[in-house]
């Protein structure tokens, strides 16, 4: 494994298309747990943290051996944009033409393109996005929790109490 940098842990950031808030409803953060909880389930994925802002996610992932890094960013990002499009043709066809663009592989698109991964080979730093990941939720602009763990679409409840409803969670240090 040292060398394959697949196989460290990475603190991932994906975007909604120009910073729209498209995940302050529920049923879209659900639809990335349940992606998770996926692809935890099928050994492509080790989830240390997460966090699920109106317009952005933070994940502290490891990719699973035998799978590479893009592939899984890949279909994480494709599997949850077709659901909520899915969603959005059915019940909200209003919202869904500010996600129309002019490409030539797509109609519709949901996350910016080039999502961040940052590989986080010694343990300060792992701790130091889960920090931060935690902690988003009671920025300024947000204020969407009091203490991290309030916020229920957050690991931050997982790593507070040792409990957490989101039983893909495995903690960092084993």
């Amino acid at each position: 494994m040292v060398g394959r940098t697949d196989y460290y842990p990475h603190f991932f950031t994906a975007t909604i298309l120009q910073w729209k808030y498209l995940l302050q409803t529920d049923k879209y953060k659900d639809i990335i747990l349940e992606s998770l909880r996926f692809l935890a389930g099928q050994k492509r994925v080790v989830v240390y943290g997460f966090v699920i802002m109106p317009n952005h996610i933070h994940l502290l992932w490891h990719i699973c051996e035998g799978h590479k890094r893009e592939a899984v960013q890949r279909d994480f990002l494709k599997y949850t944009a077709q659901q909520i499009k899915a969603d959005l043709v059915k019940n909200h066809p209003d919202v869904l033409e500010h996600f129309k663009v002019v490409a030539k592989d797509r109609q519709y698109q949901f996350w910016e393109r080039n999502p961040l991964s940052i590989e986080c080979r010694r343990l300060p730093v792992l701790e130091q996005k889960l920090h931060y990941i935690h902690h988003n939720p009671l920025g300024e602009r947000w204020r969407l929790a009091r203490q991290p763990e309030d916020y229920r679409y957050s690991s931050a409840g997982f790593y507070h109490f040792g409990k957490s409803e989101w039983d893909f969670l495995t903690h960092y240090l084993g």
